[in-house]
């Protein structure tokens, strides 16, 4: 577990940085801590509870510049808006400078700032990223699509972010798919029929809900797996593959955070995809 983290010396978003994607394809966090997303005056105003609309949890901003989640108006909303737009830059520039060949193939979801203190958030057992989890989309099923997020601590008050890490997902496969539901095709059939999934769930988005669920659930396991603890603090930048990195968000308030989706075919090693590593494991396909 000593080297689930892996420490980078670098300051520039957009220089090149080799050697990195071998790590990043295995599930280790790629842990910058001297990559700072700079904010003027005016943005470190714009630091506190109230900007965010209590009815979200985030403030995110769409790749066609629509801001959701916030509770700000007029010049203040411009301003987070603009904020936001440009750590979305930084952060798409330092994964061109990570694996330069993914560019023409990443998928941007939404940018956001967490305002929200992780300690004092009231969420159900399911929707607890305090308890160790790989992340799966139970309404957006993505067939194998990896889950790739650049975060950023921003607090200005000196308040480390501070993450669990668990162990590899080739141990987390072994220890939870013989637990799994079994998959059903006509159920798959029968949520996308009453929307409650946007399209088909595959076995593949099965398996990756119930682990999830199942790392959630299981207590004895969120203590005694293999796992380190890890504070990002404020200036630190950090990226991994959340679909793949087992992971837990204890404390910290005040996060900037990047989600980029790539297909498991356009990895430089797509057999270290967990699409990979789950049909290996059962021995078919999956999609």
């Amino acid at each position: 577990m000593l080297d689930a983290i892996v420490t980078v010396a670098a300051t520039d978003w957009s220089a090149a940085l080799g050697g990195l994607v071998s790590e990043l394809e295995a599930g280790k966090v790629l842990f910058f801590p001297a990559l700072r997303f700079e904010l003027d005056r005016d943005e470190t105003a714009l630091l506190r509870p109230d900007v965010r609309d209590p009815k979200s949890r985030n403030i995110s901003l769409r790749p066609d510049g629509n801001l959701a989640g916030a509770a700000v108006t007029g010049t203040e909303h411009g301003r987070l808006g603009a904020m936001i737009g440009r750590f979305a830059s930084q952060a798409r520039a330092l994964i061109d400078a990570i694996a330069p060949s993914y560019r023409t193939h990443l998928r941007a979801a939404p940018a956001s700032l967490r305002p929200s203190q992780v300690e004092s958030r009231q969420q159900s057992w399911r929707a607890d990223d305090r308890r160790l989890h790989v992340d799966a989309f139970p309404s957006r099923p993505n067939r194998g699509e990896r889950i790739l997020r650049v975060f950023t601590n921003v607090n200005p008050h000196d308040e480390a972010r501070v993450w669990r890490v668990g162990e590899p997902f080739d141990a987390i496969a072994r220890h939870f798919v013989p637990r799994a539901k079994r998959y059903t095709p006509w159920q798959a059939h029968a949520l996308k029929t009453l929307r409650v999934t946007k399209s088909l769930r595959s076995e593949y988005d099965h398996l990756m809900l119930q682990l999830h669920d199942g790392m959630k659930a299981d207590m004895a396991y969120q203590r005694d797996c293999p796992q380190l603890t890890h504070a990002f603090p404020p200036g630190s930048t950090w990226v991994c593959f959340s679909d793949q990195t087992s992971h837990a968000a204890m404390s910290g308030q005040y996060m900037m955070e990047q989600t980029l989706h790539l297909a498991a075919q356009h990895q430089c090693n797509p057999q270290a995809s967990p699409l990979a590593i789950l049909e290996r494991q059962l021995g078919r396909r999956l999609t």
